[in-house]
């Protein structure tokens, strides 16, 4: 359970105990509901990460609205995008194991997740991860619920795979950039698990063609 739950749980729970004083006690149930739903919404279960090397795993829960290739410059970058649900686990994860070599805090507005133009035009976290040979950048963007992004680590850390690192409050979205000739695992539609859905492997070899069984065992929910 994140503190969050815990904190809003208890201020509603108080309030419904007020509430049902002050009235009559049938007016307790709202709060009492409402508690139980962040409770509930800020739930952070345990999962298996892979230990597979070059494993790429997702950063958060959700589906996968889009599996693209985009140009950074002169290099190609291979984008996979998640949406999550107000009904899916919130708390983020590292994809992979390195150091935190970026993280930008930009402005923005709250369109809907889904919406393609999020990515540039929501508020967002943007966190870079160099380690494993790759440097892989993922975005906490906010959602039209979202109202604030949270990110634990600092410039410098070094993280672990399927490490907890954050949360979106509400519903929102994250995209993850990694090199282009790294093999993908998923594809768009979709239903991924933080910490322990296989994205992709980086370093693409022949005799990890075999992996995509263990993957899909990994890739449900």
């Amino acid at each position: 359970m994140v503190r969050d739950g815990y904190l809003y749980g208890l201020v509603l729970v108080a309030v419904a105990f007020l509430v049902g004083w002050l009235t009559a006690p049938a007016w307790a149930v709202i709060p009492l509901a409402l508690a139980l739903f962040f409770l509930w919404f800020f739930r952070d279960p345990e999962r298996q990460i892979p230990q597979t090397p070059g494993a790429l795993v997702s950063p958060a829960d959700g589906k996968v609205t889009n599996v693209s290739v985009v140009n950074e410059g002169r290099k190609k970058r291979t984008r996979v995008s998640i949406f999550l649900s107000v009904f899916d686990v919130h708390m983020n994860r590292s994809p992979i194991a390195g150091v935190v070599r970026g993280v930008r805090y930009r402005r923005g507005k709250f369109l809907n997740a889904m919406n393609q133009a999020s990515a540039e035009e929501n508020e967002q976290n943007i966190v870079t991860v160099e380690g494993e040979g790759q440097t892989v950048v993922f975005k906490q963007i906010a959602g039209l619920l979202a109202r604030r992004i949270v990110f634990y680590p600092k410039i410098g850390d070094r993280l672990e795979r399927g490490q907890r690192v954050g949360l979106i409050k509400f519903g929102s979205r994250v995209d993850v950039f990694f090199d282009s000739d790294a093999m993908l695992q998923v594809k768009s539609g979709e239903r991924v698990r933080g910490g322990s859905s296989i994205l992709a492997y980086l370093h693409a070899q022949p005799e990890l063609a075999t992996a995509g069984e263990h993957s899909a065992t990994e890739r449900t929910c």
